[in-house]
């Protein structure tokens, strides 16, 4: 069982940053990789980053060279550090754990993320 909390969200203004955190527990060696998704209403979700194990990282087109992940091995966190942010990156967001050998993920309680104009 792998247990994920974010934490981090908040109201921003255009142009602004906010740096998400991801704190897992459990059975933290069995995880693969980490994806940062959003989801914003009446739309569907969407992985907007992610990081292997290796340290390998993508990112969604609509967030590159803005948003960067992260993460620190000892505290278990996988952080999205989001820079100029813009009214549409708004939405509720969540980290997803995906495990080696399983098709099983789990996902965090969401933070909310508001970008004013």
């Amino acid at each position: 069982q792998v247990q994920l909390v974010e934490s981090g969200g908040g109201l921003v203004q255009a142009g602004g940053s906010l740096k998400l955190s991801c704190a897992a527990s459990g059975t933290v060696g069995s995880i693969a990789a980490v994806g940062w998704h959003r989801q914003a209403p009446g739309k569907q979700r969407e992985e907007v980053a992610g990081i292997t194990s290796t340290g390998r990282t993508v990112y969604a087109d609509s967030v590159k060279g803005r948003f960067t992940i992260s993460r620190d091995n000892a505290k278990n966190t996988v952080y999205l550090q989001m820079n100029s942010l813009k009214p549409q990156d708004t939405a509720v967001y969540y980290c997803n754990a995906e495990l080696y050998n399983s098709a099983r993920n789990y996902w965090g309680q969401g933070t909310q993320v508001t970008v004013s104009s």
